[in-house]
């Protein structure tokens, strides 16, 4: 790890100063007169489920864009356990599921989702898992491009759930389910997170955070007004321990 990096989460979190796996320093992102990040700092920890929250408009798929290379950014970099890793290079240690996107939308569902799994070379095993455990096999006969919105965001988690990448950033997985099937969703992240895959997911639902994240970075106007657990957080709030994240987010941004 640089020596030289701006102190964050991992003055606050023991687990960081072990297993820092990526670290993101001081991204910056301005669209015209708008500042949309200003100065974003924040460490991942291998294996660990890291929510970025915040309302609409905070900036957090933007802040995935440019973590990924998508999006240039205007100052800032991401590091890979302490080196530079330039946004050509990054989608070789990371993938990116979007909120919004429908690729191969003329293709059948199950066609796409066995292209992709032989690209990243997975068994036949571990698709039949993911179309089970998401639930997807009323729509594999499907074109993408026919998909509810909930059968969609389904198939985007399949993909990412495929692709062979140490760390997986996700855009609002949850929008489109309902409670039960944002359970069954969370369990399924669950497991990937204790099989050693690392996630990074946008959330705007904070109920949803709360019950999925172990920890958090907390996003307001662009600006980071919090990172580590709950239970850290509330701390650095002063509010009773047990308040919930709303109570948090409320406090400090």
């Amino acid at each position: 790890m640089d020596p030289e990096a701006t102190p964050n989460a991992s003055t606050e979190h023991p687990a960081l100063t072990t297993d820092v796996l990526m670290t993101v320093r001081g991204i910056a992102k301005v669209f015209g007169d708008q500042q949309v990040l200003a100065d974003v700092s924040f460490e991942v920890v291998s294996g660990e489920i890291l929510g970025l929250i915040g309302p609409n408009g905070a900036g957090k798929t933007t802040l995935l864009e440019c973590i990924a290379g998508l999006l240039p950014t205007d100052a800032g970099e991401v590091r890979w356990r302490g080196w530079s890793v330039p946004p050509a290079r990054r989608k070789e240690r990371l993938f990116y599921v979007p909120e919004a996107i429908l690729p191969y939308p003329d293709q059948r569902t199950a066609e796409v989702l066995t292209f992709f799994r032989q690209a990243h070379r997975q068994p036949p095993s571990r698709l039949e898992h993911l179309v089970g455990a998401l639930g997807l096999e009323p729509a594999l006969a499907k074109p993408v491009g026919a998909l509810s919105k909930g059968y969609r965001r389904r198939f985007l988690l399949a993909l990412g759930l495929l692709a062979q990448r140490p760390v997986l950033l996700m855009d609002e997985p949850f929008d489109g389910f309902d409670l039960r099937q944002t359970h069954e969703v969370m369990n399924l992240l669950r497991d990937e997170a204790v099989d050693g895959r690392t996630l990074v997911l946008s959330i705007h639902q904070l109920g949803d955070a709360q019950r999925i994240c172990d920890r958090l970075v907390l996003l307001s106007s662009g600006l980071v007004k919090g990172i580590g657990t709950l239970a850290e957080l509330t701390v650095a709030a002063r509010l009773p321990i047990g308040s919930d994240l709303e109570e948090v987010f409320l406090a400090l941004a």
